[in-house]
Formats: C-alpha cells, structure tokens, sequence
C-alpha cells in the first residue's frame, strides 16, 4: 500500500482537496412553520414523547413503475425489522397510516416554499405533480413519502462565483427515530407529515469549508422569510461527497452545519483509501471472482475461548461463523478514517443489514492479539484451509443472523475489488461516517395518483414575488453600514423582526445599534428565559420603542417593558395588556432634572461611611444602587455623570494613601 498522503484536518488546504478530486453538493432540509401538517390537518410543530398507542408494522419492497425492485427497498426487507410507531391522539390521524386520502397540499406550505424557490432563483413549474419517494427503513408508516418538484436550475452567490441550485422540492417529514436495537426499531409520530423544503444543490464545492459555508448561506436565506422552523431536528443536512475516480456517497442527516467541515473530510480521506485497497486488491491478484469461499460453523472449535464477546455470545446459545478473505491479509487494519480501520466498514455493514447491534459484532485475524490467542486463530485457519496471505473473520449471534452476516461480509469484500460502494451513510459523533443503507435509485420514484396536478399561475407567482424580503446578504450589508456590532447584524438579518428595525430606524429614528440589540439579542435571552417573545406583534415593539423616543420611558426600561408586558399576557388575557397600561404599571415615569439631582445627592449622602479603594468604585457602587430604584426611568449615561460630579467624603480621598501604607 502506498503511504497515505493526508494530513490532519486542520493541515488540509485547498490544493490538497484540489489534488483528490473533491467534489461536494447539499441536500439542504428547513421545516416550514405552519399551522399544519402538509396533506392533513394534524396540528405541526407539536412534539411530546408521551404517546396514547403503539402499532407494529412490517414493510416489504414493490415494484416500481418499470417493474423493478430499488436496492434499497431489498436491503431494507434483508434486515426483518418489527417497526413500532408510537402514536399520540393529538397529533396524527389515519392519513399517515395510508387509511385515509390524503387533503389537498397545505396552502400556507407552498406559499412558503413558493417565496423560498423564488428567492434561490429557481426555474418555476407550471404544473405541481405531486410524487411517491419509496421509503422502507420504516421511518414513514406508509412506506412511501409524498414530494413535489417546484423549481429547477437556480443559483446563489459564493463569493465571486455562482453555486448551482439543481431543485427545491416540498415534501414531508418523517417520524423520529427512538431506537434502533436488533431487529426492533421504534419511531414517534409527532413530527411525521410536518411541511418540508429540500434545496439541492450541484457538487460545485470542493473543500469541506466551502460545503458548510454554502449550507449556511441557504440556512440564512431560508431563515430571512421568517416562515422556517428553527431549532434542533427543524433543520438537516444530507452531503453528498466523491473525489475522483469514485462515485457519489452521500452523508446522511447532519444535524448541525458546524460539522459538515469534519466529514466530508473523512468521507474524502475514506474513499482516497478505498481506491488504494482496491490497486492493493488487484496488485494481488483479488478480483470479486475469487471471493466465493463459504463460510462455516465454528462454535465448537472455539467452545472454551476467553475472549469475553464470544464468551456471552455462547452462553446465549448464539453460534460462532467465520468467513475467509483470500488475499486480504493486512488490510483490515489500513486506517481509512480519523482513528477508523477498514475493517470497520465490515462491521457496520453486519450491525445494520444482521441487526448485530452489540459492538463489537466481529473479530479478525489482523488484530489476532486484540482478541482470541495465537493457537486459536492457527486452528482456525487449519479448519477453513486458509493461506498465509488471507483474512479471517468470525461473526456470532443467533443463527439465522450470523449466516446473512457472513453472506454481507462476502459481498462488501467483492465491493471492495471494485472500489467505493454507493452508500448512504451515517454521522458519528466523532464525524466519521458509518453503513447506514444502500444508495436508492431512481426507481423508488413514483407518481402519486390519489393527487390531481396543481397549476401555479403566473398570477400566484407575481403575489408572490411582490412580497419576498431582501436579500439577507445585501441586508447584512446595510446593517454594517449603519454601525450595527457583527454578531446583532448577523442575527438580525435573517429575523423576521428585520422589516420592524428598519421601520423604526425610518420613521423613529431610533439609535441602530440599540434597536438591533434589544431585537435580536435581548429578545432571544427572554426566549430563554420562556418567555415567548416571538408571540409579541411587531405593532406592540413598535409602540415600546415609540415610548423611547418620545420620552415616556429611558433606554434601560425597554427591555423591563416587554419583559412586563409578555408576562402579563402569557396567559392568554381577555384583554391584553398594551404598552400604555404597562408603564403605568410600572411607575416608569421619567424623573425631572431637579428631582433626579436631589435624589442622586440624597443616595450618595446616605453612602458616606463607606470607604472606596478609588473613585471608579465609589462611582461603580453608588451606580448599583441607583440603578435598582430608577431603571426605566432615567438613562443610565446620564445618572453615571451626576454621579461622578457629586463630592467624595474625606476618608475616601485618603483610602487609596492608607492601603498603600
């Protein structure tokens, strides 16, 4: 083998990727925020782990239109899973279950992803034909998932260059996963149905940086209309990644976009190693035809092993197989991903396709001190006839389990003469990437018949398009102009709050980087506090911050107006509470120059005992006080120079003399 050319992570550059040929592309997922589901009206967005049923299904693969099985689909029927749907009254019907027809696509759905589609430049169809995606890892109770095509051939910005966007797709999501054990997986059903965008994008990215730096421009683009959900699970990421001389592997439900840099070079850095394992196969002599060595029952031979897996696998009656690798002798232990050996591709394939879910599932003879003795592995490779130069690997569990394991490992090993196999694969914690199923095809691509074609006219487009927002690039761009500190623009921009600042700064000539603060990051801290700030009308802020402007409340009282007035009407009051009554309430009253004098005096003279080190922390004390009973009513700027003017007592003009001392 020849020595891997990779660097760690943090040394790859552009030229390196340049080098193997990188090519990455984006299956950007947003949920859309509605009030319902897409084709019924089950309420959206609503998620418990509560649930009031459990209902058991098996699924099994049909043919498509052509008459033709998808890969996927088999794989999927290989595994034998129970599939367990936990289901709450409130939030799913018979539509999802495929016992009801399903409604008419969700009208404030497609206007969202309209608006979205426009925004990415898409080509529109006239025509909505609605489509079934074949789905049999049981994540959709009906085996099938409705989507639509709504644009094609779009683009967006990258610096001085264009990335392609080939569709935008609506469709619905799927169930949450529970877990995944065995031969049992469980799912919730509260999210299934949930309105969905897919932008998908060409493999014009060729480093890892770039591929997350694209994700986040459409996250934010998407993010702007205000009409997304947000927040963990509201938004994945599927990657697609090849470098040359492979073929398309794709990275399956990336949470997060900060990771997305991590696997794609692992993915990279895997399939560079695949290519050279498989010269390595052929220098050898290894082609898929000479890989059809059976497997065979060993559990007696290895009866009274230590090794402590094979230990419990046998004191539960599992059996014991092991399968012969001719020509591989070696490779199992090549490195292929950060800390990930090739022979991890073997154990994946099992844990998913076999249900050996109990790491580790295997054992091989390239890590023969790692597992069982010396003397065990000669036995084994006497018994299977095996040469010096062949690999041996044992599997174990219930019978039937340990016989299709030995079947997968025979042919992930031919894949492996061929080079990269057309995965999905999944991301680990550590961002390497894992087995998860074959790569589907075409072919689990259906129309749907219980849906008429929808026509989009060229009326719904124009409505549409005469209310998209800026681009949330050239908003950032006027946000810096204005002063606006990075972090409040970057937030900002893509808020649907950003049309209210805007108005604001327009008609109440409101400081810019006050009304960007108190928008986006005093707001999201009330949030966190569970106070739904996103419930307040922008007409309610507005009239907050008119309050500012006119005097009726200082600068520090804004935040502890909208503060008040979510509280109050939390509860959804009869009557809500408006901005009037809260600073009534609130006693925020502003203080006359005279009246604020006389009270500033007062404080500071009831301090006079105390002993300061210097006069910025007599200035730093006084301004706590002070601040408690005035907040909201006097601006803090103006009360800190008040305070500062007022005479210090004797002692504390010597204190800083008498530490000294």
């Amino acid at each position: 083998m020849n020595q891997d050319p990779f660097k760690p992570f943090e040394g790859m550059t552009a030229e390196d990727y340049a080098c193997i040929g990188l090519r990455a592309g984006l299956e950007v997922h947003r949920q859309l925020r509605t009030r319902t589901k897409l084709f019924c009206r089950c309420p959206a967005g609503r998620y418990s782990d509560r649930y009031d049923a459990e209902i058991l299904r098996h699924m099994r693969p049909t043919l498509s239109e052509l008459g033709e099985y998808d890969g996927t689909a088999l794989m999927e029927k290989k595994t034998r899973k129970n599939i367990y749907y936990r289901i709450h009254n409130d939030t799913v019907c018979t539509y999802e279950f495929d016992d009801t027809p399903p409604f008419l696509i969700a009208a404030d759905a497609l206007d969202v992803a309209l608006e979205i589609a426009l925004l990415l430049r898409l080509n529109m169809v006239g025509e909505l034909h609605i489509a079934r995606k074949q789905y049999l890892d049981g994540s959709i109770p009906t085996g099938f998932q409705r989507t639509a095509i709504l644009g094609v051939d779009g683009w967006i910005p990258y610096g001085e260059r264009r990335i392609r966007i080939r569709q935008l797709s609506v469709e619905e999501d799927s169930c949450r996963e529970v877990s995944d054990e065995g031969h049992d997986r469980v799912y919730l059903t509260d999210r299934l149905g949930t309105p969905l965008i897919e932008v998908v994008t060409e493999p014009d990215m060729h480093t890892p940086q770039e591929t997350a730096e694209v994700c986040q421009i459409i996250r934010r683009l998407c993010r702007s209309t205000g009409k997304v959900r947000t927040g963990y699970g509201a938004a994945r990421e599927d990657v697609n990644v090849s470098v040359t001389g492979g073929t398309r592997v794709e990275i399956k439900g990336v949470p997060q976009i900060g990771r997305i840099p991590r696997l794609v070079y692992n993915e990279a850095r895997r399939q560079w190693s695949l290519l050279r394992i498989r010269d390595e196969l052929l220098r050898r002599g290894v082609t898929a035809d000479t890989l059809h060595r059976p497997s065979s029952d060993v559990t007696g031979i290895l009866a009274k092993t230590l090794y402590e897996p094979l230990r419990m696998a046998l004191s539960h009656g599992h059996g014991v197989r092991c399968v012969v690798l001719p020509g591989f002798r070696g490779l199992l232990n090549e490195s292929v991903q950060e800390h990930t050996t090739f022979a991890r591709e073997f154990s994946d394939r099992i844990r998913v396709i076999a249900c050996l879910s109990r790491l580790p599932n295997m054992a091989h003879s390239d890590t023969a001190s790692e597992s069982l003795y010396g003397r065990d592995w000669q036995r084994l490779r006497k018994t299977m006839r095996a040469g010096d130069n062949d690999a041996l690997i044992l599997v174990w569990g219930p019978r039937d389990d340990a016989q299709l394991a030995c079947d997968e490992l025979l042919i992930r090993a031919q894949e492996a003469t061929l080079g990269i196999p057309r995965d999905t694969r999944q991301a680990f914690k550590d961002d390497t990437t894992g087995f998860e199923r074959v790569l589907p095809g075409a072919e689990r691509m259906y129309p749907d018949t219980d849906l008429p074609p929808l026509a989009i006219s060229d009326a719904k487009l124009s409505a549409v398009r005469n209310g998209l927002p800026p681009y949330v690039w050239e908003r950032e761009a006027r946000l810096r102009e204005l002063g606006v500190p990075e972090d409040a623009a970057r937030d900002l921009c893509m808020s649907p709050r950003a049309e209210l600042f805007f108005r604001m700064l327009e008609e109440l000539s409101i400081p810019a980087t006050f009304a960007a603060v108190v928008l986006c990051q005093r707001l999201k801290a009330l949030q966190r506090a569970g106070l739904r700030s996103e419930a307040l009308p922008d007409e309610v802020l507005y009239g907050v911050f008119q309050a500012f402007t006119e005097g009726h409340v200082a600068r520090e009282g804004v935040v502890k107006v909208i503060r008040f007035l979510l509280e109050a009407n939390r509860a959804g009051a009869a009557s809500p509470i408006g901005v009037h009554e809260a600073l009534q309430r609130l006693e925020l009253n502003p203080m006359d120059e005279a009246t604020l004098r006389e009270h500033v005096t007062r404080v500071v003279a009831a301090q006079s005992d105390r002993v300061f080190p210097t006069a910025a922390h007599r200035v730093h004390y006084l301004m706590g006080v002070l601040m408690d009973e005035l907040i909201g009513r006097v601006d803090g700027r103006r009360l800190a120079t008040l305070v500062a003017k007022e005479p210090a007592a004797d002692h504390d003009r010597d204190a800083p003399l008498r530490m000294a001392r």
